[in-house]
């Protein structure tokens, strides 16, 4: 009889017993996702974007249970999403596959419209029953805060929920004046773990933020019913520049008792023209998606005094001379705004005016120049030029006149260029030539192009 060679019965066993295991783990991996259980890793808990899926079906069965109008607001996956992904019919998957939710990131931001909720503590108190650790974050309502009140209510502004070292941020969008959506700063008071969450890494709290009320769809992702804006690249844009500045109703307060408000008849009637005027100009811009800000003295009403300078006698808007359009006078003359002036021309120091109800909309077009930006004047029955010279800035949205618009975010550096150092004292006499300290001369338009530069109508 032939003798056996151990270390080939050896080699055997082990094949065997390898394709056993081997067996025996697939068969698992097929059961637990035909029953709804998860793979662990070490030390007990859930794995890499299991964990992560795991956390969100949890939330998103909380929320359903109160009745929580959520969508999913997460920059990095909506930024997955496209159309195909959207046509995708998971049904057909063996198994559901974390991608969309699950991301590089170890948290995952959803949107609740507060308007639609009412504050109810056992939602807390029943996160926790299903394991969830929740932080509440609280500010200011920005509704209630004025100048006649400063100090306002707490209102809940962000929930955090947490397994291990799993997130989901919940930001909570409450409805403005202005018909448009807005979230608050995420502020941590010295009692809060920084270790809690990745705060600075967050998409949403850094500032506050403003948003126009998205339409939703209610599509599935990875598996799991999600609503999302229907046009979520859309949203994506507004993300980028979402950024809210509040309006500074504690220094306008301390303004006004220096300088108490002008409440004549004369000045109320402006104030209702000017903010009729501001409201056309905007819903005229907007049609147009020609973003603007509040300039010139518009723009210190704002930041000084939170309302229309009654002296003013117009309005002041500001655009970039890379947004313009030819279309822009035709579209407010037909908005019942006929042209009073135009100086200049796209390629230099542009300027529009258009005549309301005894109310002025004067438009500026601002000019890129390196470390500079600038927008032009122009003398009419002279021909001579001005440049009024601002540092860069960024723009934001705040709120004038139950009205969504864009300030530069950098505003005090703004009005100071404009304004100088004692902008925040009231100046009747103003000379548009002379008095701003940023104005330089800039030569004159030559007499051959007057026709083409100086247009008064």
């Amino acid at each position: 009889m032939p003798r056996i060679n151990k270390t080939a019965v050896l080699v055997l066993l082990i094949a065997a017993s390898s394709i056993f295991l081997l067996f025996q783990l697939y068969y698992y991996r097929q059961y637990a996702s035909k029953n709804g259980l998860y793979v662990f890793g070490g030390k007990g808990s859930l794995s890499g974007n299991d964990a992560q899926r795991h956390l969100i079906k949890k939330f998103l069965g909380l929320v359903h249970k109160y009745s929580l109008s959520v969508f999913l607001v997460d920059s990095v996956s909506l930024d997955l999403l496209s159309q195909d992904a959207l046509l995708l019919k998971e049904s057909k998957l063996k198994e559901p596959h974390c991608i969309f939710l699950c991301t590089h990131r170890e948290f995952t931001t959803f949107a609740l419209l507060g308007n639609l909720w009412k504050y109810d503590a056992s939602l807390l108190e029943a996160a926790e029953e299903r394991g969830m650790e929740v932080l509440e974050i609280r500010g200011k309502d920005p509704r209630l805060v004025s100048m006649d009140d400063l100090a306002g209510n707490d209102i809940p502004l962000h929930f955090l929920f947490k397994m291990g070292s799993r997130l989901v941020h919940l930001v909570v969008l409450y409805e403005r004046s202005g018909n448009y959506l807005w979230h608050g700063p995420l502020r941590l008071k010295p009692s809060v773990d920084r270790k809690f969450a990745p705060f600075r890494r967050l998409d949403f709290g850094r500032y506050a933020g403003a948003y126009n009320r998205p339409e939703l769809a209610l599509t599935m992702l990875d598996g799991l019913d999600v609503r999302i804006p229907r046009n979520f690249s859309q949203f994506l844009r507004e993300h980028s520049q979402a950024r809210f500045l509040e309006c500074p109703y504690k220094e306008a307060r301390a303004f006004y008792q220096l300088y108490p408000d002008d409440l004549s008849p004369e000045a109320m009637d402006f104030r209702m023209k000017a903010k009729s005027l501001l409201h056309l100009a905007a819903r005229t811009l907007n049609e147009l998606a020609v973003p603007f800000w509040l300039s010139s003295g518009t723009c210190l009403g704002w930041f000084r005094q939170c309302s229309i300078i009654p002296y003013s006698k117009d309005v002041d808007l500001g655009i970039w001379i890379k947004d313009y359009r030819h279309d822009i006078t035709q579209a407010f003359q037909k908005a019942g705004l006929p042209i009073k002036h135009k100086f200049g021309k796209v390629e230099d120091s542009l300027e529009l005016s258009f005549q309301g109800l005894d109310v002025k909309l004067d438009i500026f077009f601002f000019y890129d120049e390196g470390d500079i930006v600038w927008n032009g004047g122009t003398q009419a029955k002279s021909g001579k030029k001005f440049k009024y010279v601002f540092p860069r800035f960024q723009l934001c949205w705040t709120e004038l006149l139950e009205l969504k618009v864009r300030v530069p975010c950098q505003t005090l550096d703004y009005v100071q260029a404009n304004y100088g150092p004692d902008w925040n004292v009231p100046v009747k006499a103003w000379d548009w030539k002379s008095s701003p300290p940023n104005v330089q001369e800039n030569g004159a338009w030559p007499v051959r192009e007057w026709d083409e530069v100086i247009q008064v109508y």
